[in-house]
């Protein structure tokens, strides 16, 4: 397909902009129970916090472990389409199971099989993705992508809101009705073109990981190193809900933090792409342990809402950047598995830290799990420091 050669969007597609948009309408699906999962697992089925620790912890690592099988099967077919849409229709459909749940195990059930298909969709995606935009401008292709995600995340909880406050909806119909825009997502890539890789080619791929070169496994050490105390996003919620917030306020706070997400996403896709992606990823880990750190000291709700607006920032750079790292440290052929086992890395750690955050959450004292997780982010900033080497792609 065709880039686009001009302004400020050069070099991207109109693939990009239809997986920017199936990012958007995926993530409006999730986030719409995102901000009332742990609510509804302590409130409605009576969970403890290592429960929603275990539930989130363990769906997140599913996502992105599969995404590593998935890209690797990706990149043997040189298929990436097929496998992405299947990817679309499982997460779509677990959201109305989900709603039925009247156990935890239920729910637990179903939200895997949601993050299952979000890994399946994931790898194949996002090289999708890095082959709908020059290589000079992959940062803005993923940073583009990222403001879909983002701004999908922004607006779900928004609906969530009107349909709990304004149309008085009961909270196991949110579930129900999020099958709606997960199905607009699936229709975003039916529609993207993905060019056939001759069968010559796909017969000749070899994608064991020893082709992996070294920066890309210091990359992964890097990775791992950040995201053992990089916990679930639940425990900033029920943090928040800690201090005294409501659910609406929960909400509309969860809101803002991926406003600014969305916001962030391109510029830093963007930025990345003319100083490199290593100076933009330090700068959101450094972020991501700042915010921590005022996670674990203040009970002041106007501060937790600045404090999860400054999060967002990390989470729109670090979701936009670290993938396109990813993908300029191994061969083209290779990328679908190069971005899915740096994700599938990432996934495994967060599962630790996830268990680990329930567990300090429940025994220790809730401020432990950010003070554990600006310690990581700290290590997470050097290891990616002297690990990880600055590449810039000139257009």
């Amino acid at each position: 397909m065709k880039p686009d050669r001009q302004g400020h969007f050069a070099g991207l597609s109109k693939s990009t902009y239809l997986l920017a948009l199936a990012s958007f309408f995926s993530d409006v699906s999730t986030e719409m129970l995102y901000p009332v999962l742990p609510v509804f697992l302590t409130q409605t089925l009576a969970a403890s916090g290592s429960i929603v620790g275990l539930i989130d912890g363990f769906a997140q690592a599913l996502q992105n472990i599969v995404q590593g099988f998935s890209g690797a099967l990706s990149d043997k077919l040189q298929r990436r389409k097929p496998i992405a849409l299947l990817g679309y229709f499982l997460s779509a459909i677990a959201k109305p199971l989900m709603g039925i749940s009247a156990v935890w195990p239920q729910l637990f059930a179903a939200r895997s099989l949601d993050r299952l298909g979000a890994g399946v969709r994931g790898a194949p995606r996002d090289a999708l993705l890095a082959a709908s935009a020059d290589e000079a401008h992959r940062g803005k292709a993923f940073g583009l992508e990222g403001f879909g995600d983002n701004a999908g995340a922004f607006a779900g909880p928004l609906i969530a809101i009107v349909l709990l406050y304004a149309l008085h909806v009961d909270i196991r119909s949110i579930f129900y009705l999020a099958l709606i825009p997960g199905v607009l997502a699936f229709c975003m890539v039916l529609l993207v073109k993905e060019a056939r890789a001759d069968g010559t080619a796909k017969a000749k791929i070899d994608i064991g990981i020893r082709q992996f070169p070294s920066t890309y496994w210091r990359y992964l050490l890097a990775t791992a190193l950040f995201g053992i105390g990089n916990s679930s996003n639940a425990f900033l919620i029920l943090r928040t809900q800690d201090i005294g917030g409501s659910l609406m306020d929960t909400i509309l706070i969860y809101a803002a933090f991926n406003l600014a997400a969305a916001l962030i996403s391109y510029p830093a896709g963007f930025l990345s792409d003319r100083i490199g992606r290593k100076r933009v990823l330090l700068a959101a880990i450094a972020i991501f342990a700042g915010a921590y750190l005022g996670f674990a000291l203040t009970q002041n709700m106007a501060v937790i809402a600045i404090l999860f607006v400054v999060y967002g920032l990390y989470q729109g750079m670090f979701r936009a950047v670290g993938k396109a790292l990813a993908a300029d440290l191994v061969p083209a052929h290779l990328r679908a598995s190069g971005v899915g086992w740096y994700s599938t890395t990432y996934g495994l750690l967060q599962l630790v830290a996830s268990i680990a955050a329930g567990l300090l959450w429940d025994r220790i004292g809730h401020e432990s799990v950010f003070y554990f997780g600006a310690a990581s982010g700290a290590l997470g900033f050097l290891a990616v420091l002297l690990l990880v080497p600055v590449v810039i792609k000139r257009g």
